[in-house]
């Protein structure tokens, strides 16, 4: 954001989420849900067709995934609430309206806490509902270079949650931070893959500016086709200077719909904005209105799991890391579970013995194990070192059986096998020697072989052990101890 921006104008966004949810099953029939490899129009049946005199039946697990949603977003749940018909003619919604919530959704008035900056803040959250998705258009061109679209129904009536966002956004990067934030909540509660390159998480974020210390909202411009964090980054902060540029021209920001164009770097005018009378919403006469007990919403919330906020927090307390390092840890459900099991044989020992364990399984996963994870693109929960394994080798290294040169071999070979560090370790001959004849051989045959770092040590230059010490712990394969083979080191230069 230019400074000329921040000095005149305020900055307001609002955003809308649409998540698909991980149901078997459509929205309003038996059609399977999982469609995302499946041939075009196979997953089809004359409901989600839209066919005249069919009946829908609504997704009770849909229902509850977006009330467990709600409720990790802090908001209330109101006892009564309803399904409305939204009307709209576009090609992808065949019956000519979509199954969607107008006045009483699931949810309202929640929060989500974000961290910019250093500092939290919270974004108020005004609602969390349920409808049906539409189908896909498939855009194509012909020998001849004639355009023309194909409608795949598979994705029609597939469960779609949309969360809205209350206009508490000052900058593109908070708008950033909070679609990172949405999206691993989701996960953390497993009700969406939020997948933003499979279209599974869509984030439509709107945007307008106001003279600095006004009070009445501007002219809002709504974002669509945005598929990645970065690409909500750059398309308001493109938008935040063409808007700026109307203003200061003195013309007239238009309410209405643009796309983001990733490979021109810019947005561009897609149609006029629609307003909610212009849906002509109306009660859907199909399905009954529903009623929620608070039994009901507390056997939901009830099997909410522990949210990346508290378990990051807990991490900080319980184990003894770094805010950066649990942060780290807790950004995936997989992640965090992950570190908590090779702990599981820790948890009864003393704090300063569980603390010291705790972080040095931290080191081992944002270290070695993320760089192999990243190198073979392998996700955590299918990586072939089990949390116990890493947790053996870590004590392997605690009580000298091996050197932490040797383990990081050791490793290695464990995530390309899945062997155990103790059979790596024995298969490899790789147990540490600390015995000191055994190492002043090596530690001689060095000392021939390097007469210059020898003359460089002996003349003043400390920083020439370092490279006597790397020789000979190749020289041993990393299995030589580095306290004794720095002593013997420094005893037969002293000599």
């Amino acid at each position: 954001m230019t400074t000329a921006v921040a000095a005149k104008y305020e900055i307001i966004i609002g955003v809308e989420v649409h998540a698909q949810l991980t149901t078997h099953s459509k929205m309003f029939c038996r059609c399977s849900a999982e469609y995302a490899s499946a041939p075009a129009n196979t997953y089809v049946c004359p409901v989600c067709l839209g066919m005249p005199g069919v009946l829908p039946v609504i997704n009770q697990q849909a229902v509850e995934y977006t009330i467990m949603t709600a409720l990790a977003l802090n908001c209330t749940i109101p006892e009564r609430s309803k399904f409305d018909r939204k009307n709209y003619p576009y090609p992808d919604l065949m019956k000519g309206y979509q199954i969607s919530q107008y006045d009483m959704p699931f949810s309202r008035n929640g929060w989500l806490e974000i961290e910019v900056n250093g500092e939290r803040k919270r974004i108020g959250i005004t609602r969390v509902h349920l409808e049906e998705d539409t189908a896909r258009l498939v855009h194509r061109v012909d020998e001849s270079g004639q355009a023309y679209s194909l409608v795949d129904v598979n994705r029609s009536g597939v469960p779609l949650m949309e969360i809205v966002s209350e206009p508490d956004l000052r900058s593109a990067e908070e708008a950033r931070q909070y679609a990172v934030r949405l999206r691993q909540i989701l996960r953390y509660i497993g009700v969406s893959t939020a997948d933003m390159e499979e279209g599974s998480f869509r984030c439509e974020p709107n945007i307008s500016l106001r003279p600095v210390g006004s009070d009445k909202f501007g002219t809002k411009v709504e974002l669509k086709n945005i598929n990645s964090f970065r690409a909500v980054y750059r398309a308001l902060e493109y938008e935040v200077r063409r808007q700026m540029e109307v203003l200061e021209s003195r013309g007239r920001v238009v309410q209405e719909t643009r796309g983001w164009r990733e490979d021109l770097g810019q947005t561009v005018s897609q149609r006029s904005k629609e307003y909610a009378h212009d849906y002509r919403y109306f009660p859907e006469p199909d399905l009954p209105v529903m009623t929620f007990s608070r039994d009901y919403v507390e056997s939901i919330r009830a099997r909410l799991p522990e949210l990346p906020e508290a378990k990051r927090d807990r991490f900080i307390e319980q184990y003894g890391l770094t805010p950066y390092e649990a942060g780290l840890l807790t950004e995936s459900r997989e992640r965090a579970d992950y570190f908590e099991a090779c702990l599981a044989p820790a948890k009864e020992e003393e704090k300063a013995l569980l603390h010291r364990r705790a972080k040095a399984v931290a080191n081992w996963m944002l270290g070695d194990f993320a760089r192999l994870l990243n190198t073979t693109q392998t996700d955590i929960a299918e990586a072939k070192v089990h949390p116990e394994q890493l947790y053996d080798m870590i004590r392997l290294v605690e009580d000298g059986t091996v050197t932490g040169t040797a383990a990081k071999a050791v490793f290695e070979e464990m995530f390309a096998t899945g062997k155990g560090p103790r059979q790596v370790v024995e298969e490899r001959g790789l147990t540490q020697i600390s015995a000191a004849d055994e190492i002043t051989a090596v530690v001689e045959k060095v000392l021939a072989e390097n007469p210059k770092a020898v003359a460089d040590y002996r003349g003043g230059k400390q920083e020439a052990v370092k490279f006597l010490v790397g020789q000979v712990m190749r020289e041993t394969r990393g299995r030589a101890s580095a306290g004794v083979v720095q002593q013997l080191l420094r005893e037969c230069l002293d000599r």
